[in-house]
């Protein structure tokens, strides 16, 4: 009673045009193969931009999923190497890191983008652009970890040599925001909430905004990834996963402030405002318009430059990607 009672809630919370789209989306799936297994494992991490990761919950019972659960992980390389242990299902991720997983042999399959633009690179006086990262201090959680990553891809896009050219400082004790604030680091890469309350405190200034900036605004940041062995066993329950999330990502767009409510009440972040900006912030909508296989491409050329990974773009995409049910969403959605 409690379930049918909390669905009838989301339902009447949310726009007409998401309701005609859930109603079809029951209608759609009732013609379907049962489901597999009733019960799905999405990873949770500090960070809010999968936020439709979030709030599919409901959307993933009305799929037909009865146990849905959130498992504690490390944002980036951590998380990608627990949904290849299987130690979840599914989980939205960032791009790079799910590459250096696959370049690492890890059975992943990537499914699809969900959306660009979510992290920024924060600098003091003395940085500018990217290139003045050369000879400057970057705080990072540890190598391999997303800003570390991500830093590196962009320095190699503007011809730095990540490794000789910038000095990497990690301290496990503090996070790398922290060693921003107090100037023991010129540089750091944020993620939201981290950006928001950095510009509301009005400490240092963004170097780059992945939403705005290109190349960065043009490909995808976060990507729907799944355990390979799941994905090829359960292809029922993957389609539902994939349809439930881009659904919620679509929430994202026709409802932000409903969504922020949401992910503070469900205990995903503490801070409503920042909550919001995010949702308004980040282009949720662009998994209808850029091609996944894209940003695949340009992140695996960018670490393989920077020899983070010995797979080339082309063995990266043969080996960890499988676009066949997100072309099957995307005609059922007309999309």
């Amino acid at each position: 009673m409690h379930l049918m009672l909390s669905r009838r809630r989301f339902l009447a919370n949310a726009t007409s045009a998401v309701v005609a789209g859930l109603v079809g989306a029951a209608e759609s799936f009732a013609a379907e193969a049962p489901l597999e297994t009733s019960t799905i494992r999405l990873a949770k991490i500090r960070g809010i931009c999968i936020a439709p990761q979030y709030v599919a919950e409901e959307l993933l019972h009305l799929e037909g999923f009865t146990d849905v659960r959130y498992v504690m992980a490390e944002a980036g390389y951590g998380q990608a190497k627990q949904i290849g242990r299987g130690d979840v299902d599914f989980s939205l991720n960032f791009a790079a890191p799910l590459v250096l997983a696959i370049d690492a042999g890890d059975p992943i399959t990537l499914l699809a983008g969900v959306h660009p633009g979510c992290f920024e690179l924060f600098g003091n006086e003395s940085i500018r652009g990217i290139t003045d990262l050369k000879g400057k201090t970057v705080g990072i959680q540890g190598l391999g970890s997303t800003p570390h990553v991500f830093v590196t891809s962009m320095a190699a896009y503007v011809g730095l040599d990540p490794q000789r050219d910038i000095r990497w400082v990690t301290d496990p004790s503090v996070r790398p925001m922290e060693l921003f604030i107090k100037g023991k680091v010129d540089a750091f890469l944020g993620f939201p909430p981290e950006p928001q309350e950095l510009r509301a405190r009005n400490i240092g200034h963004v170097v780059v905004n992945s939403t705005i900036d290109r190349p960065w605004s043009q490909y995808f940041c976060c990507m729907l990834a799944g355990n390979a062995d799941f994905v090829r066993n359960n292809p029922v329950a993957t389609k539902r996963v994939l349809r439930a999330i881009l659904r919620a990502a679509d929430l994202c767009v026709a409802e932000p402030r409903r969504v922020a409510r949401q992910i503070v009440d469900g205990g995903f972040t503490g801070n409503y405002d920042y909550a919001l900006q995010t949702m308004s912030e980040v282009p949720y909508g662009k998994w209808r318009e850029y091609d996944p296989e894209d940003t695949i491409r340009f992140y695996a050329l960018r670490l393989h430059e920077s020899d983070m990974i010995k797979s080339s773009p082309q063995e990266i995409i043969a080996n960890g990607i499988d676009w066949r049910f997100l072309n099957e969403v995307k005609r059922e959605l007309k999309t």
